[in-house]
């Protein structure tokens, strides 16, 4: 067959290919063309490239086998383009399914439960110091205890360069700590033992500074933790609750092979640990920038203000849009009837 007579079999398929690539470039609907049009399309498509592949051989005229390559590209980039970033869909997936997922995930809920009983009782063991005497300078020795009174003693706020220091200290920081407790809650017992540790002395040092053995020392210890100590301990626990259901996952597989079990939880966990990083980062910007102000420059009131509209945010977030919509639409509909 000659060149000619090739060209003019091929280009009406062309010619339809470029005018289908006109019509989804200019159309705002070109991703919900008919099935049987974008069917048609990939067979044009596919037919395109082998021509272009095969344009040498045929050796087709110069300027056609330009031509060829600039239908192949463009239909290429319409075939292949980046979908539009759907505010809809993302407003879903961040308002709705992660806060969801982590709501009714068992091992977010056992981290909690766990850090937040031991918590507890390790601030009240060491405030009350009559059930357990010495329990704080048995936990974090009269060293330590010595070391952090002297030291919010003495703290009387920082410069705005200091300040700008320090949040990237504390973010590294706390990140750090988070992504402990996190790798350690893959093997889980050792997971456990670092959660409760980071329980019992945070704890500890609370009840030490409810004590008030130094009244100026507590003051100020409470005046600078009150801000960002609901954001950073949230994050703590997310993060050993992420690291807690990847490492279960290798014991209850649920039928699955353990690798492909491994891998879909891992994917599962992802909101839990982009949440924990992102509570990290807020608490480490209101720790570098709202905690350290004196109460003569910042009231206290202010900080505790900080502190209810971010454990507000925290429970909107985690409880009320991840309580389960069936749970809810049960609710009202018992109360209609």
């Amino acid at each position: 067959m000659k060149v000619s007579q090739i060209l003019e079999q091929r280009q009406p398929q062309w010619r339809e290919l470029e005018n289908l690539c006109n019509e989804i470039g200019t159309s705002s609907k070109g991703a919900r063309l008919p099935a049987t049009q974008v069917a048609r399309f990939s067979t044009l498509y596919r037919s395109a490239c082998a021509d272009l592949a095969l344009a040498e051989a045929w050796q087709f005229p110069p300027k056609t086998a330009e031509y060829l390559h600039r239908l192949v590209a463009r239909a290429h980039s319409q075939m292949y383009r980046a979908e539009k970033y759907r505010w809809k869909t993302w407003g879903q997936k961040v308002f709705i399914d992660v806060p969801a997922a982590i709501f009714q995930d068992p091992a977010v809920h056992i981290a909690l439960v766990f850090f937040w009983v031991l918590f507890l009782a390790s601030a009240f063991l060491a405030q009350d110091d009559l059930i357990w005497k010495g329990f704080a300078e048995d936990v974090l020795g009269s060293e330590q205890i010595s070391q952090v009174e002297t030291g919010f003693e003495e703290f009387s706020g920082r410069s705005w360069g200091e300040n700008n220091l320090m949040a990237g200290f504390y973010i590294i920081n706390n990140g750090s700590i988070g992504l402990y407790c996190f790798v350690m809650m893959l093997f889980v017992v050792p997971g456990f033992i670092t959660l409760g540790q980071n329980a019992v002395v945070l704890g500890a040092t609370f009840g030490v500074m409810l004590r008030g053995d130094s009244p100026e020392a507590s003051e100020n210890f409470f005046n600078f933790v009150t801000a960002h100590g609901p954001l950073e301990l949230t994050a703590i626990v997310l993060s050993a609750g992420a690291g807690l259901k990847i490492g279960v996952s290798w014991w209850f597989t649920n039928g699955n092979r353990r690798i492909d079990n491994l891998k879909k939880t891992a994917v599962e966990t992802i909101p839990v640990a982009m949440c924990a990083f992102c509570l990290f980062v807020l608490a480490a910007l209101v720790e570098g920038f709202v905690s350290p102000h004196p109460e003569d420059n910042l009231p206290w009131f202010f900080k505790a203000t900080v502190a209810a509209l971010t454990s507000g945010m925290l429970m909107f977030y985690f409880v009320v849009l991840g309580y389960p919509r069936s749970i809810l639409s049960d609710f009202f509909d018992g109360g209609e009837r």
